[in-house]
């Protein structure tokens, strides 16, 4: 699934992909938000680990979780 997360006072945003389902990345965001945490953390595909603020989280997009199709589509 691809995720991007928009920083506040940020020019770029973290776009990368994990293998985390759509309901495992909601739940955590919001369990950061709920308890006020101050970062909830997040891994990709190649084993990194990002760490996000939440003070500064701007907006989360969870795209679809279906795999990219490769080749012609008929």
């Amino acid at each position: 699934m691809d995720i991007r997360i928009g920083i506040t006072n940020s020019a770029r945003e973290l776009a990368f992909e994990s293998q985390q389902s759509k309901k495992d990345v909601e739940e955590t965001v919001a369990r950061a938000l709920g308890e006020g945490s101050s970062y909830f953390t997040l891994s990709d595909v190649k084993g990194r680990s990002f760490l996000v603020p939440t003070a500064a989280l701007a907006y989360v997009e969870l795209g679809g979780e279906e795999s990219r199709r490769v080749g012609f589509v008929a």
